[in-house]
């Protein structure tokens, strides 16, 4: 999702550069940088895209994989791509067209299969929701949209609270009202019903995440959120949520979040928060990995990082039974951490400043949990937006490229 605001932008907005300035930021001094040994990730085959689209998020089902396109010009309707992923080379087998919209964000199915949700930008902003009875020929069944909704649908995530789905919808900011965050009911997705709207974030709210009944929110400069809507003790619901706790993290920029649920180890506590700050679509990017304890949600705590030099994380994905984090790298590719067990205790050696901060923290790199790099040595640029993790295999969508199949890589 960019903000730059790229995946997310207001516009990339409309070149990362115009999200943050870089003058204010100190390079961490190389030689302190311990290397993991990473293993360069296997690549299985590259999608043949030749439409002269920008490749945006990627969800996968099966043998059936769908991208978004972004930043289409208003005189061309946008599309998203429908793939068969079952070789090793992607192959595009049809497309959608989506009227009234020159950026398509988030696209996501849910949890049974049936329904396929796609975020629409700008102004009219809408999610278009679909039906998956034949998963290679999705069928539009309805199209929200509100006045809360009218400066354009950023990202929309999909989940379940006590078993309804619910649609979270981050929204552009314009016209001197704030960005939105909106919750709609799909469980008629024939007739989908708002059920909460409120202004957050500054000046953006990105992606959310939910799960258990509780949603954490990516609000920029204005920190991660949690909120109960169903699954805490302060009887919250999807209609009127209430705040746990929050976080500004170092440097601000929140763009994204996974809550682990590591189901070998049990361990519920940490939150990874994706900073997206300053770049340029195609060449440079930049922002770190932030780990953040929440086994106290009412009061989070930052306690490692993870950064690359030269790039920024994007969107996440976790193979939460092998504890593996994939993380979309722009120009950086694609880096997979090992993240099961204790993140917050290291040695004095296994810390790092993070850029712009005052203490040290753990450094994953020094920490031994670098795993794997994907697809910087493919002899053309790279600048992955989306990744997916998928019984085996890493799905990359690249804004550049098309799509990706990559092999997961392997704990040591």
């Amino acid at each position: 999702m960019m903000r730059f605001r790229l995946h997310r932008i207001a516009p990339i907005a409309i070149a990362l550069a115009a999200a943050c300035s870089n003058s204010d930021v100190t390079k961490p001094d190389p030689s302190t940088i311990v290397s993991s040994n990473p293993v360069t990730m296997s690549v299985l085959g590259r999608g043949d895209f030749k439409p002269t689209r920008i490749t945006g998020e990627v969800f996968v089902r099966g043998s059936t994989a769908y991208t978004t396109t972004w930043g289409n010009p208003a005189s061309a309707a946008s599309v998203f791509y429908i793939w068969d992923v079952s070789a090793d080379v992607p192959k595009v087998v049809d497309s959608v067209r989506v009227d009234n919209s020159q950026t398509l964000g988030d696209v996501a199915v849910s949890d049974d299969g049936e329904l396929l949700v796609v975020a629409t930008e700008y102004s009219p902003g809408s999610i278009a929701i679909y039906s998956l009875a034949n998963p290679r020929k999705p069928i539009l069944i309805s199209r929200f949209a509100s006045n809360q909704t009218a400066f354009g649908v950023h990202t929309a995530e999909i989940g379940r609270v006590n078993g309804r789905l619910y649609a979270f919808l981050s929204v552009d900011p314009g016209s001197g009202i704030g960005a939105q965050l909106t919750i709609v009911d799909l469980s008629n997705p024939f007739v989908p019903q708002q059920v909460y709207s409120t202004q957050i974030g500054q000046p953006y709210v990105h992606d959310t995440f939910v799960r258990d009944g509780l949603l954490y929110l990516g609000l920029w400069n204005a920190g991660v959120a949690i909120w109960d809507i169903g699954g805490g003790s302060l009887g919250g619901t999807p209609a009127a949520p209430k705040e746990i706790g929050r976080l500004l993290t170092l440097n601000g920029h929140v763009h994204n979040i996974w809550w682990l649920k590591d189901p070998v180890t049990g361990i519920t506590r940490y939150a990874f928060i994706g900073e997206e700050s300053a770049g340029s679509v195609g060449s440079s990017s930049s922002g770190d990995i932030h780990v953040v304890d929440v086994s106290t949600m009412s009061a989070p705590k930052e306690v490692a990082y993870y950064t690359v030099a030269g790039a920024g994380t994007h969107n996440f994905s976790v193979d939460e039974p092998n504890g593996i984090l994939y993380a979309a790298y722009y120009n950086g590719g694609v880096r997979a951490l090992d993240v099961r067990g204790d993140l917050g205790t290291c040695t004095a050696a296994q810390k790092s400043t993070p850029v712009n901060g005052t203490n040290a923290l753990c450094d994953l790199r020094k920490m031994g949990r670098e795993l794997g790099i994907g697809l910087q040595n493919q002899g053309n640029a790279v600048y992955v937006w989306g990744v997916q993790y998928l019984g085996g295999l890493v799905y990359a969508s690249d804004m550049l490229n098309g799509i990706w199949k990559l092999r997961a890589v392997s704990r040591p």
